[in-house]
């Protein structure tokens, strides 16, 4: 099969995953993840005689009919995925299981620009706001018939008043990046597509509650069946964070399916395949040149796609709570940050800073539930081995936490076993720090106040490094790889 052509303006298709990528306002991560593992799939390069008559349940949509100024190509291929509110095919008991009710908008509750790099090496996926303030472009409502000046608008209005093309337009004029294929996916097929991989494997550091989506997860591991992971990507009342907390649990959702899809087997199960991906492709709506032959030959480029492969952002905001008379509140994007990114995309550059070379078996830091940063500690040698007290605060304070930098003995015989004592209002910290240090034994202690006390024990092998969730986003746009926010 021939390699994709190199011309920067027409790139064969592009790697999804469903998501969503999510709204009603809760429908982000599942569109994408749904339209993104379309390419994924491909990328098993199991035979053109599978993939062949896949595309004839892909409904066809043209929005790049009389486009006209718009941005010039750069390298790589861009493709703008699209989630809408349809939950025509949702059962009633699912509705009512799901917490699904309500009338749809009719509007795009994702929308996600993925990058696809000329050497086929790395997907760049950035998330755009569904409420990011915008400039609409000139056009005619096609609801109504009227026509319409350019004015400011929510980002997901433009879908509402001109459809993809007016929603393509709107995006090019706010990222200057030039589109290639678009991909428009409903999210009632997300449930089916997370049970014919298997369902999706998701770690949490605390116990995580919605009661508007109904999601209640303990902290640890969990097999998220189709329901499940649905509740997981839409939830946005478990934090402070809201949205931007909602947009980072998809992200690892993304990179959670992109991992199942690629190490489960999906990939070289020609009749796994082809179920996954007919569930897949019956929701998406795509430009007439993404097709069975783009997939394919984007597929036999991308051989070895992993979620280190992947890369996840969201668009700089500058204001969470801009005010537009007649609009309401909209997400304002930090102008100077969004532009670099977007110059990023147009160069084909990375996103996340170059990781340094280490050894495959090198161990992988654990993620937390707090930032080590924030839990201060004071070392104990329990032990007769003279400096050990000195050696476990610094290797403890090289991997980010507060140590007082004065080490001292414990007093009477010496421990057998590394004791890690805490007050108890202090309990997630001291699950932090129990973490760094493999074997440590949790007890609490009423009224010891802030300040964890480890007392080292002859069993003491060394500190693990540990990292809170967000501390993972790196670099000027904060990105983040798929294999850093995958269960471990």
């Amino acid at each position: 099969m021939p390699t994709p052509p190199r011309t920067p303006r027409t790139r064969p298709a592009a790697r999804r995953v469903p998501v969503r990528r999510r709204r009603r306002r809760p429908r982000w991560g599942m569109r994408m993840a749904t339209a993104l593992s379309v390419t994924v799939l491909a990328a098993g390069g199991i035979g053109h005689a599978v993939v062949t008559g896949l595309n004839t349940g892909i409904t066809r949509v043209d929005p790049f009919k009389d486009m006209k100024n718009r941005p010039q190509a750069g390298h790589g291929m861009n493709v703008l995925v699209v989630g809408t509110d349809g939950r025509d095919r949702i059962t009633a008991e699912e509705k009512e299981k799901y917490r699904l009710g309500g009338a749809p908008c009719h509007c795009t509750d994702t929308v996600m620009l993925v990058h696809i790099s000329e050497d086929r090496d790395r997907a760049s996926v950035v998330s755009l706001p569904r409420d990011s303030y915008a400039e609409m472009p000139e056009h005619t409502d096609l609801t109504s018939g009227e026509k319409h000046q350019a004015h400011p608008v929510k980002l997901n209005a433009a879908y509402a008043e001109g459809g993809p093309g007016l929603t393509v337009r709107t995006v090019e004029s706010m990222t200057g990046v030039k589109i290639d294929h678009y991909l428009e996916v409903d999210f009632t097929s997300f449930m089916r597509t997370v049970d014919a991989v298997g369902g999706v494997q998701i770690c949490t550091t605390r116990p995580v509650k919605d009661p508007y989506t109904g999601l209640d997860l303990k902290a640890g591991t969990h097999e998220l069946d189709g329901g499940r992971a649905l509740q997981y990507v839409r939830s946005r009342h478990i934090d402070g964070a809201a949205d931007i907390g909602r947009m980072q649990r998809q992200q690892r959702f993304l990179a959670a399916l992109v991992e199942r899809i690629s190490s489960g087997g999906v990939l070289f199960n020609p009749v796994r395949f082809r179920e996954v991906a007919t569930a897949m492709l019956s929701s998406v709506r795509a430009d007439e040149d993404f097709g069975t032959d783009q997939l394919f030959a984007l597929a036999k480029a991308m051989r070895g796609f992993t979620p280190a492969s992947s890369e996840f952002v969201s668009v700089p905001i500058g204001d969470m709570s801009f005010p537009v008379k007649g609009i309401g509140s909209t997400v304002k994007w930090d102008a100077a940050k969004a532009q670099k990114l977007f110059q990023a995309l147009r160069e084909d550059r990375p996103l996340t800073p170059a990781k340094p070379a280490s050894s495959d078996k090198a161990p992988r830091d654990v993620v937390v539930d707090v930032a080590p940063r924030t839990v201060r500690v004071q070392v104990y040698n329990g032990t007769r081995t003279d400096g050990l007290g000195r050696k476990v605060d610094d290797a403890l304070r090289g991997t980010g936490f507060d140590t007082t930098r004065t080490p001292m003995t414990a007093p009477g015989k010496d421990r057998a076993r590394t004791v890690v004592e805490y007050d108890p209002r202090w309990d997630r910290s001291a699950k932090t720090l129990a973490a760094a240090l493999p074997g440590a034994e949790l007890k609490p202690v009423a009224g010891r106040g802030g300040t964890l006390r480890v007392t080292v024990g002859a069993d003491y092998k060394g500190v693990r490094a540990v990292r809170a969730e967000e501390t993972g986003r790196t670099g000027p746009f904060e990105a983040v790889t798929g294999d850093e926010v995958v269960c471990p």
